[in-house]
């Protein structure tokens, strides 16, 4: 049996989606290489601890509860030397991680430390004998990437959304795990910005609904709101043209510079679909695009298009969705 080490991601002392996706893929592999039990650390500050149960609910079978009050501000070396700690004292075939922004930061920082390879952004694992093999995007996502990786442990982080959270019921052991000192320079987190509230952050959202340079001016943001409304509060992105125009903050792009997304649903309006936004969302589940031109690169990747102006489909397509969910 060969056991998987998972990061739980928290957020406000809540534990947050990508956590419970990261938990899903690391049950299957666990299940795929000898029905091995998975592991999950959760670090936060004093009383996280009370959320470890929600992790048994989606599969885990021990939780490993770490309480800092320097955890409440992602305090990354001590995370880090913490998870490698553990990762190599307990012989763990791999440690799983979601690809979020703390993902990104706190991935390599474990895999340096146990000297262990490491994929990034996956959106598929299965495993067979002493070989793990990924899938991600590459090459802006034109291509899916299927890399086979031997050695133990590995370092894998999966594409939030990617995976969909399943319960698997655990009556999950809960234990105490010694928060381990960061040796040498530190960052330390002094202050927190949190965006615009009320809608769904992108990379745990359902739902995106995405606006391009053919809404022709800013103010017509308001169409993509309204149509976000209609669907039940989803969120709302954006290409980088119109971040760098200022038309929505930088926190809204979605691309390759920006956030990689996999909603279950992403509507694209306005989009031509350069390469550099496809990065961030192709491998949504269903994608909709609406643009004028016909030839337009977000039709290949389209499930269902429609060619005409944006600003006139809008408004139609947005009483549509409210009369759907209307049941009318």
């Amino acid at each position: 049996m060969a056991n998987v080490l998972v990061f739980a991601e928290t957020r406000n002392g809540e534990i947050r989606k990508v956590a419970l996706e990261a938990v899903t893929a690391a049950r299957k592999l666990a299940d795929a290489t000898g029905g091995g039990e998975v592991h999950a650390v959760l670090a936060g500050p004093p009383g996280i601890g009370e959320k470890a149960p929600l992790l048994g609910t989606y599969g885990a079978d021990v939780v490993l509860v770490s309480e800092s009050a320097d955890f409440a501000r992602f305090a990354r070396e001590s995370l880090a030397a913490t998870m490698a700690e553990r990762a190599r004292s307990g012989g763990y075939r791999a440690v799983v991680l979601g690809f979020s922004a703390q993902g990104r930061d706190l991935g390599p920082r474990v895999a340096a430390r146990l000297d262990a390879p490491i994929a990034t952004d996956v959106i598929d694992l299965s495993a067979a004998g002493d070989t793990i093999t990924v899938k991600h995007p590459a090459y802006a996502n034109k291509v899916i990437m299927t890399l086979a990786i031997s050695g133990s442990p590995v370092v894998i982080s999966v594409r939030p959304s990617a995976f969909t959270a399943v319960q698997a019921p655990k009556a999950a052991r809960v234990d105490t795990l010694v928060p381990v000192a960061a040796q040498g320079a530190t960052v330390t987190v002094v202050d927190v910005k949190e965006g615009a509230k009320g809608r769904p952050d992108l990379g745990e959202a359902s739902i995106i609904v995405s606006g391009g340079r053919g809404l022709k001016a800013p103010e017509n943001f308001k169409l993509v709101e309204a149509l976000a409304d209609a669907f039940g509060n989803a969120a709302v992105g954006a290409t980088r043209a119109v971040t760098d125009d200022g038309w929505r903050p930088h926190s809204d792009q979605i691309g390759q510079t920006g956030r990689q997304v996999s909603p279950d649903l992403y509507v694209a309006l306005g989009i031509s679909g350069a390469i550099q936004h496809l990065a961030g969302m192709r491998t949504s589940r269903t994608i909709v695009a609406i643009n004028k031109d016909k030839e337009a690169p977000i039709f290949k990747v389209a499930d269902y298009g429609i060619v005409g102006d944006v600003i006139e489909i809008l408004p139609v397509l947005t009483a549509a969705v409210k009369a759907a969910r209307e049941g009318h």
